[in-house]
């Protein structure tokens, strides 16, 4: 149960009030009082507001649904275009502008580079994520399929399979710092040679320089080990030479390592990826967000039989070639994501006795802790703009990030910043933003520094939009409706013409497989080609790999020759996904069914019963896929659609619940925190995984969210 204590005129949780004054206040110029009142009048004045949006969203629906009933068996594309137009689910365009954001730093305005996200619930993975500026070239390759396993996986180290990946380390040298004369694996030293910057001496005596003296740029020395360090399209690159390392004494050039400048941005995960239903789970979010700002944030764990305690990475000093010193940061620059505008929370309840937006929250308490490192309190400098980078999913059209934006400027005025501190990150993953995105970004277009792309939130709200219209396309056919395409590019086309080359992030979606490397690095690279400049990834090792592909690709360029490309189609994006092969054979619906459900149920039960919100959760043929809340409601979404057109009956929903059920009890036989759901399919889980499709219909706009939240609380209240 948990406890209150009064502020002014709220209530807040006990735990969060002492977490706030103890933790977060000291350092900081601002009062408890001022922040409780400033709190206070914040849910005041913005909680009408916010209640307002939500119930447009869900008059919005219910005019979508009776016309799609009425139109379903006479859709007329020119009628539903101006339909939505007359309702005011499409607005008009206005004139044309440019984006104003100004005071961001280079990693999310002009460069480009791999994007981690990650729960920050979890300290070990929000750490990693932080320190996966770097990564290693040579584990990389060494510890993923990228080079396939030959004969029996050996004990230690192998040496053979170190051999390849020193050749596909010269290979990436070769092609992106090549030498004037021979190879990288011709090299037997590397030295500093005045104003040519390096000199490499080959294994037939001649003396190499590269073709390109620009592309070193400093050096640094720890002892034995130099560190050579080399920049090229923005990123850098370390030759780490040490012959007294195991791989370095066997290497010729006494080569030990090739670090990649990797995970340029990393974002910090309060909203899907996250199972923090209460005041508890959000204090530990907020308590290990504060720790990344104050940069003091550890954890300890034991890693094999030994204990290990991760700490952020501190700043890398180098020498230039003039022998001046200067440092490049340890850490990926780090964004935060907050939740959105459609969830309460019990941490803080108002003057009723009334639970209080979330997404109010933590606009508040998510600056608050950013205003360490703002203030310079911190051990190191995450922004050294000094901005405060917010992502905001799930808003729904211009109004609701013209919402936001006010919700920032009181934010600002609170904590005494400077208007447009608080950067806004619009994740481009509902339908209404989508169609929408021009005067979304004009909402914000003072603060904007991300937008982006997200197939599986998008497909789930398309579904949902267009429940009433007919049954959807199975859903491993959805990536190739002719919508998908259009919004890939009207995302990557809106972006540009409003001016966000070289002032702000448009990033693509994530890789679901994390042992799948070797596939990742042979596509994920068309997602630059596309004018990305950042794109999602699942680790740190896939941050190092992804990185080769923006060596591979100049993405300033690509963007700027996609600028004058021909805007993508607002008719192909409101092509719905109908399935239109009808009838459906019974072992298709099954198999449908079965995939829908095994995902689902894997991730579900973990969720519920162990509060955790991202895992790799076996599929249906045992390979891993990182699963949250947006494939979550994809799924449930699917199974939701076709129940509801009578393509599989209830019976057959609770069937496959049940088989796929006793499945991902086998795929889990491991886990000693584990609950199975079978026999008796009676638990928690099971009946919140049966909730989101029977009643999926019926949820605002397909979120899953209320019924996990419900469900995750009487979880806990059981324990």
């Amino acid at each position: 149960m948990t406890k209150y204590v009064a502020r002014g005129t709220l209530q807040v949780a006990t735990a969060f009030a002492d977490f706030v004054e103890n933790e977060m206040l000291p350092g900081l110029d601002i009062t408890a009082d001022d922040l409780w009142q400033g709190l206070a009048a914040l849910v005041c004045d913005f909680t009408p507001r916010n209640m307002v949006l939500l119930d447009i969203r869900k008059d919005l629906q219910a005019s979508l649904d009776i016309w799609q009933t009425e139109h379903a068996s006479k859709w007329d594309k020119t009628a539903y275009k101006k339909f939505l137009k007359d309702i005011g689910y499409l607005v008009p365009e206005g004139q044309a502008f440019q984006i104003g954001t100004t005071g961001s730093d280079l990693e999310v305005s002009s460069l480009a580079g791999p994007q981690l996200v990650v729960p920050v619930d979890n300290a070990r993975y929000a750490v990693n994520a932080a320190n996966a500026r770097w990564g290693s070239l040579f584990d990389a390759f060494y510890g993923t399929d990228v080079i396939p396993q030959k004969g029996d996986v050996k004990a230690g180290y192998d040496a053979a399979r170190g051999a390849v990946v020193i050749a596909r380390a010269n290979d990436f040298l070769d092609t992106y710092f090549p030498l004037k004369n021979g190879s990288h694996s011709h090299v037997i030293s590397y030295e500093l040679a005045g104003t040519a910057g390096l000199a490499m001496k080959l294994q037939n005596g001649q003396v190499t320089i590269l073709e390109n003296k620009a592309l070193f740029v400093g050096h640094q020395r720890r002892g034995d080990i130099l560190g050579l360090l080399f920049c090229h399209h923005g990123l850098h690159v370390e030759i780490v030479i040490d012959r007294n390392h195991s791989v370095g004494a066997g290497n010729p050039s006494g080569v030990c390592d090739v670090i990649l400048e990797s995970a340029l941005t990393a974002i910090m995960d309060c909203e899907d990826s996250v199972a923090a239903v209460d005041a508890e789970d959000k204090v530990n979010l907020y308590r290990n967000w504060l720790g990344l700002m104050k940069g003091d944030l550890s954890i300890n764990f034991t890693k094999g039989n030994k204990q290990v305690k991760r700490r952020l990475n501190p700043d890398r000093i180098y020498t230039d070639k003039t022998g001046k010193e200067f440092s490049l940061s340890g850490r990926s620059l780090m964004l935060v994501r907050n939740v959105g505008h459609l969830m309460t929370t019990d941490t803080v309840l108002d003057g009723s006795a009334i639970e209080i937006p979330e997404g109010i929250l933590d606009a508040l308490i998510t600056s608050l802790a950013a205003l360490h490192d703002v203030k310079g309190k911190g051990l190191y400098k995450n922004s050294k703009a000094g901005s405060i980078y917010i992502v905001k999913p799930k808003m729904h059209g211009p109004d609701e990030a013209a919402f936001a934006n006010d919700v920032f400027n009181r934010v600002e005025d609170i904590l005494k910043l400077p208007r447009h501190t608080l950067k806004i990150g619009v994740m481009d993953e509902e339908r209404r933003t989508t169609l929408n995105l021009k005067e979304t970004i004009r909402a914000v277009k003072d603060r904007i520094f991300f937008i982006n792309t997200g197939f599986l939130d998008r497909t789930g709200d398309e579904i949902h939009t267009d429940m009433e219209a007919g049954p959807m396309v199975r859903k491993n056919a959805m990536k190739d409706e002719i919508w998908i395409e259009a919004y890939e590019r009207w995302n990557v086309d809106t972006g540009l013409a409003l001016g966000m080359h070289g002032k702000a992030q448009i990033g693509k979606g994530m890789w679901a497989m994390p042992s799948e490397m070797r596939q990742m690095l042979d596509v994920k690279g068309a997602q630059l080609l596309a004018g990305a400049s950042c794109a999602w990834v699942p680790s740190p090792t896939a941050a190092t790999l992804h990185a080769i592909h923006y060596h591979e690709n100049d993405v300033s360029k690509i963007q700027e020759e996609l600028i004058s490309r021909p805007p993508a189609s607002l008719d192909d994006l409101l092509n719905i996904p109908l399935l239109h092969d009808l009838p459906v054979a019974a072992e298709d619906i099954k198999n449908e069914l079965d995939n829908n459900a095994q995902g689902l149920l894997g991730y579900v039960v973990r969720w519920i019963d162990q509060g955790i919100g991202c895992s790799k959760v076996p599929d249906i043929n045992d390979v891993g896929l990182m699963e949250d809340r947006a494939t979550l409601r994809i799924s449930s979404q699917h199974m939701a659609n076709w129940l509801h057109h009578g393509i599989c009956t209830k019976e057959d929903i609770m069937e496959t619940l049940k088989h796929m059920a006793a499945l991902v009890d086998a795929q889990n036989a491991g886990d000693p925190n584990y609950s199975p759901m079978a026999p008796d399919f009676n638990g928690v889980a099971f009946r919140a995984a049966c909730d989101l499709i029977l009643k999926g219909a019926e949820q605002p706009n397909g979120y899953t969210e209320p019924i996990l939240h419900a469900r995750r609380r009487e979880a806990k209240a059981h324990k």
